[in-house]
């Protein structure tokens, strides 16, 4: 069943632009008679001119609007310089009403124009179904088109235009819950590394629990790569690093590693580099983003350990590969365990604790339950140190003395961090980063 009613009146011809209160009257008309109860939302995406005020729009079409009292308390006009700034406004509202199945109704004309708007904007959580509109001159009749035939592919040029005027009203957006905050860790020196843990703040999702820097978009969650990509900018832009230089491992929770310059597997949890200027990354939204950094060697890596990474030894696998491909001693190596849920929040079925048990026993709480508390920290640790690692080379704030700076429990800060564990399936991602000095 439609849940809301996209109405494209942003780029009518000329010679209907005179006609529109009519042209949008029959459109309401049609959608009330159709409609079953509750009557979906109706979004009405009108061109704003310059220099004309905001309600402009909304005011030139009252006449219209007020016949419809059905729809009155969800009948709403979108006015904008741009496509990009009234669409991406009406993704915010179907966001905050948790709305996915939308009908669009455009003119012909418009159609190859809006997909690419879409495709752009909006993730496969949500369903589009499009009609057609063909209006006579005089704006006295209504009809739906058939579909089109052939599926039309619009000029790279255009898409390049649109992509543009995208990417222009998303930097324009302030920023959401705060300043951007990056958290760094005094164990890595700065002199020869840039690195640091990001938080929620200070990017433009606008989804609740994705709000405000998510920097991961997947076909699942509602945030597209354009709105990752420009909180990316942000993140950048203020820690110093280039987004184009950017790469962020391929999570499959297990132990493969990425060497910058070699092949690239299809999946991977940790990647290093010794090459200057590129910035390496690994997310985390319960998972741990360990860095690891070289400054004898001066070589870096960054790792996702979730519970079944760290089970598998990625954390290890990662200082391997520092040490076969750079040469480094692992007890040069400095590592950073990042925000990352907590003893105190995160639960296992018993199966599953039993792996961390058998590292070691304090690795779990109430093991004796059906869902013993786990310490993925403290097995990373022993991990770690069990591969030559020196304890006082390991900065994880929950057991060391120094001032509590990085490793915060996710779960427990829900005003700085993501967490899947509290948020469920539609959570954000915060990043551990790093990169080689020039």
């Amino acid at each position: 069943m439609v849940e809301a009613v996209l109405i494209d009146l942003f780029s009518l011809p000329a010679n209907l632009q005179n006609n529109i209160q009519g042209l949008l009257y029959n459109i309401l008309e049609t959608i009330e008679k159709c409609s079953s109860i509750p009557a979906p939302f109706v979004y009405v995406m009108y061109c704003q001119k310059p220099g004309s005020e905001r309600n402009g729009g909304q005011e030139s079409l009252l006449p219209a609007l007020r016949d419809f009292q059905s729809l009155k308390e969800r009948l709403e006009v979108v006015c904008a310089l741009t496509t990009a700034a009234a669409l991406y406004t009406i993704k915010q509202r179907l966001d905050d009403k948790d709305l996915s199945i939308i009908k669009v109704i455009l003119p012909t004309l418009r159609k190859d124009l809006m997909k690419v708007y879409i495709d752009h904007l909006f993730t496969a959580v949500y369903q589009f179904e499009f009609e057609y509109l063909q209006v006579a001159s005089d704006c006295k009749n209504l009809q739906i088109a058939e579909p089109p035939s052939e599926k039309q592919t619009l000029p790279t040029e255009d898409t390049a235009l649109i992509q543009s005027e995208i990417q222009i009203y998303l930097e324009s957006l302030p920023s959401l819950k705060g300043e951007l905050t990056i958290l760094r860790s005094s164990l890595i020196p700065d002199d020869i590394f840039l690195h640091g843990f990001t938080t929620r703040t200070g990017g433009i999702s606008h989804i609740p629990t994705l709000s405000s820097c998510n920097l991961f978009s997947s076909s699942k969650r509602r945030d597209p790569q354009v709105v990752v990509k420009e909180n990316l900018r942000r993140v950048a832009k203020a820690a110093g690093f280039n987004p184009e230089t950017f790469h962020r491992v391929k999570i499959d929770h297990a132990n493969a590693v990425c060497v910058m310059g070699k092949t690239e597997p299809d999946s991977y949890d940790g990647i290093v580099t010794n090459q200057k200027g590129v910035t390496i990354a690994a997310p985390g939204a319960d998972c741990i983003p360990v860095l690891f950094a070289d400054p004898v060697r001066k070589a870096c890596g960054a790792a996702h350990s979730g519970w079944k990474g760290t089970l598998l030894g990625i954390s290890m696998a990662t200082v391997n590969a520092m040490v076969s491909e750079y040469g480094c001693n692992v007890k040069d190596i400095l590592v950073v365990l990042g925000p990352s849920v907590g003893p105190c929040c995160y639960k296992l079925p018993h199966e599953s604790a039993k792996e961390f048990h058998r590292i070691d026993p304090k690795c779990v709480r109430l093991f004796d339950s059906a869902r013993p508390y786990i310490d993925i920290r403290r097995a990373t640790r022993i991990l770690l140190e069990s591969g030559g690692i020196l304890p006082e080379n390991i900065q994880d704030d929950s057991v060391t003395d120094r001032n509590k700076n990085i490793t915060f429990c996710t779960a427990c800060h829900p005003d700085k961090f993501y967490s899947h564990f509290r948020d469920g399936t539609n959570f954000g991602t915060q990043i551990g980063f790093i990169s080689i000095k020039d």
